[in-house]
């Protein structure tokens, strides 16, 4: 392996830059807000599906593909503004950090999305 991680990806493209908050260009979109917060929200069901007693195969693998696809959504953001970046990357580091950006079209989105 080369020793480049999704991790020195993220930091290459900029995303890590610190980010002046009274910066109008620091503030993050309405619309990566709301692909988060769906991530997250779609995260949380996942998780109480899979662990709900009686839950059948066919409604684990419904909840794991909504959940997968708010991901890829956030994932392919294309992220323009230093504000969008930063918070992109820090979310996208956060769920990294779960073990749980282990796709590859997750990397791939996020490669199509920087161009």
């Amino acid at each position: 392996m080369n020793g480049i991680t999704r991790r020195s990806l993220l930091a290459l493209t900029g995303a890590a830059a610190v980010i002046d908050p009274a910066s109008a260009d620091g503030r993050v979109s309405p619309k990566l807000q709301a692909l988060i917060e769906t991530h997250e929200t779609a995260y949380v069901a996942l998780h109480r599906v899979v662990h709900r007693a009686g839950s059948s195969s066919r409604d684990r693998k419904r909840a794991d593909r909504i959940e997968e696809e708010a991901l890829l959504a956030v994932c392919s953001y294309p992220a323009i503004s230093r504000g969008d970046r930063w918070a992109k990357a820090e979310y996208l580091l956060t769920v990294e950090a779960r073990g749980e950006l282990d796709v590859e079209e997750h990397m791939q989105a996020i490669l199509y999305s920087m161009m």
